[in-house]
């Protein structure tokens, strides 16, 4: 609670023009009470703080600068978020007061929890860290109370094992992950782990090829996603700036001289490319793009290639393979993008580039 009784005697006594002299004649003090006053070191006994607020003709709860806290349940989860996010440690005491008012409210728990967790992480401390997994144990008890969809187990138990990670318990925190790693969610997290903290990087790389290989995925959404919203907006530069950097990273993860799967995918982001180039009004640029679709998808075609371990860095997936929705071929991919746009330019533009290669 934060009052402001001394600079608020003072404002007052200072709007009425009255000297410290005369504000303690009023009141039957001494220059010396209401000096202290005003530097904030001593208080008025109660009975001369209504005599104060009553002079000034104010209440004594603004005499004193109190502002009631509204701490009704969701506006205090509010709070405790603006805490983590202002890496403000007054939260930890805000946190232990709601945790006694609201002991059995999900949002309550949960987000104290990750204040606890995010100020252990970065001061290293493990009493903070203790705590934190202590509430996230209490919090899974009370998941049935959660509306937050990205919030589940698994991330609790993703939140615990990071905790775990950064008490130096390892193996603990590996295990854990591993049991509930359903869809890969923490394929990344465990190889990490078992690479640098438990000195088993035999067993770590599978994991973390199965990672790439979600990544990879998951960057190629990314990247169409922004595409899809940049054209939306009529922001053609910089859904240029997004295919060339998936472009580019989707290079570095392929053997130049071979083709694989990738070469699928960046045919079709090059036709993306040419569209957004189009809709900027570079028709050269798109024309050439296009051309770099079209060579891609041949060479791909001639001697396609969908085994995970085509991808650099992959070296344990034999028995897996890349399945897509582009069509039987890269070329298929190519006319169904175009198709996709249903643009008459771009496709004038493919048109007038595949009879003239002819």
């Amino acid at each position: 609670m934060n009052l402001k009784l001394a600079e608020n005697i003072r404002s007052f006594r200072k709007q009425r023009s009255l000297t410290q002299e005369q504000l303690a004649e009023v009141l039957g003090v001494t220059v010396g009470a209401v000096y202290k006053w005003e530097a904030g070191l001593s208080i008025p006994e109660l009975n001369l703080i209504m005599e104060i607020a009553d002079f000034f003709d104010t209440s004594v709860d603004v005499l004193l600068g109190y502002e009631m806290k509204d701490n009704r349940l969701r506006t205090t989860v509010q709070r405790l978020k603006e805490y983590r996010h202002n890496k403000d440690h007054a939260g930890l005491s805000e946190a232990e007061k709601a945790l006694k008012k609201y002991p059995n409210a999900f949002d309550i728990v949960y987000n104290s929890a990750i204040l606890y967790k995010v100020f252990g992480l970065e001061n290293q401390d493990e009493k903070l860290l203790y705590r934190a997994l202590e509430l996230l144990e209490n919090s899974r008890l009370l998941l049935p109370q959660n509306t937050d969809p990205e919030i589940s187990e698994l991330t609790i138990y993703g939140s615990m094992a990071r905790i775990y990670l950064a008490l130096g318990e390892s193996d603990q925190a590996v295990e854990l992950l591993k049991q509930h790693n359903a869809g890969g969610i923490y394929n990344d997290l465990i190889g990490l782990s078992l690479a640098s903290d438990c000195g088993r990087p035999d067993e770590a790389m599978p994991f973390l090829e199965r990672a790439l290989l979600e990544d990879i995925a998951s960057l190629i959404h990314v990247v169409i996603g922004y595409v899809n919203v940049f054209c939306e907006q009529g922001g053609y530069s910089s859904a240029q700036d997004i295919l060339l950097w998936g472009i580019n990273v989707l290079s570095g993860l392929k053997d130049a001289d071979k083709p694989n799967f990738l070469d699928k995918i960046s045919s079709m982001f090059f036709v993306c490319l040419a569209y957004s180039q189009s809709k900027a009004g570079d028709s050269a640029a798109a024309y050439r793009s296009l051309h770099n679709a079209r060579e891609i998808a041949q060479r791909f075609d001639a001697a396609p290639d969908y085994e995970a371990n085509a991808v650099r860095f992959v070296t344990h997936g034999e028995e897996a393979s890349v399945h897509d929705d582009l069509g039987t071929t890269a070329a298929d991919g190519i006319q169904k993008t175009i198709a996709s746009f249903a643009d008459e330019t771009l496709s004038a533009l493919w048109k007038e580039m595949t009879e003239h290669e002819k």
